[in-house]
């Protein structure tokens, strides 16, 4: 199933047993009532269902077990979020054998690259595979920033397709149409500057908060492809506080103690992340059940 990158797209979390051996009958409702409630793509093994902490095997298994369950009915993207290049083609090539419809792709992790290791990066993975591409621009995170010119010395990939785009400064989406116009799709990838992508020109959001509301979620997007503004800011306005969170160093954790408040899921972890606690604990729950207590009706 191609991806349409279009819509809302959950990353997913990742579903853990009391033992952090992966639950893959949970990680598997999690993802079956995503798309139930009308979500339009899946996003496996992002930041949100923690890439890094699975070792390949378990990323192979947990795939199948994503592709299985959605049977079709969505695309599934699954993220490739390795150490190195070489690592990141081995899994680009095994996600097609698992099912997945299109790759997210990351810089290799830990080493910062050079714009012409970071060209290197994605070129090779890209043409390691027929599956469609999107790149994962988030500089705040990754501390290297998919520049205008990477982009345009990948022009000529022709299965690099689109760009999840989560810098915090919303002018990147004009920047990126008047460089380029339509040759790469564009999806919204911070929860909290996802209405200024979508209206700038990102066609579709992939989302944290989403795994934890994902009706109004997916109400967000209506309004804006229906010109409905008045609507969209105020789903937008009444989301805010949890969306923040997704642009937090804990956003993992957050989400999954507000997939947990909400019924949708567990908060389990694998170290070194820890559930949160103390006072940031306090916090998150307060903002989810505030949210949950006054979420906006369908119009």
């Amino acid at each position: 199933m191609t991806p349409t990158w279009q819509g809302v797209y959950p990353a997913a979390t990742t579903q853990f047993k009391e033992d952090l051996s992966i639950d893959l009958g949970s990680s598997q409702q999690v993802i079956d009532n995503l798309v139930k409630d009308g979500v339009h793509g899946i996003i496996a093994m992002g930041t949100c269902g923690e890439n890094n902490s699975l070792d390949p095997a378990e990323k192979q298994t947990l795939l199948r077990a994503v592709t299985e369950v959605v049977a079709g009915r969505v695309p599934v993207v699954t993220g490739v979020s390795e150490f190195d290049t070489r690592r990141a083609v081995a899994f680009a090539k095994d996600a097609k054998k698992a099912g997945a419809d299109g790759l997210m792709v990351l810089p290799a992790m830990v080493y910062v690259p050079t714009e012409e290791e970071l060209i290197m990066h994605f070129r090779t993975v890209a043409q390691a595979t027929d599956l469609p591409v999107m790149l994962y621009n988030n500089p705040p995170a990754y501390r290297v920033n998919i520049s205008v010119a990477v982009l345009e010395a990948l022009k000529d990939v022709p299965n690099i397709v689109a760009v999840k785009e989560s810098a915090p400064d919303p002018r990147r989406f004009t920047d990126l149409i008047n460089a380029f116009g339509d040759r790469y799709i564009l999806m919204a990838g911070l929860d909290d500057v996802a209405l200024e992508g979508l209206l700038l020109g990102a066609t579709g959001w992939v989302s944290g908060l989403t795994s934890a509301f994902p009706q109004e979620s997916t109400q967000l997007i209506e309004a804006v492809n229906s010109g409905d503004l008045d609507r969209a800011r105020a789903i937008y306005r009444w989301f805010m506080p949890l969306l923040h969170l997704d642009a937090a160093h804990d956003l993992v954790q957050s989400i999954k103690l507000a997939e947990q408040i909400m019924g949708r899921g567990s908060e389990r972890v694998r170290p070194p992340r820890l559930p949160l606690s103390g006072e940031r604990r306090r916090q998150v729950t307060e903002m989810v059940e505030r949210a949950a207590a006054t979420r906006p009706t369908r119009a």
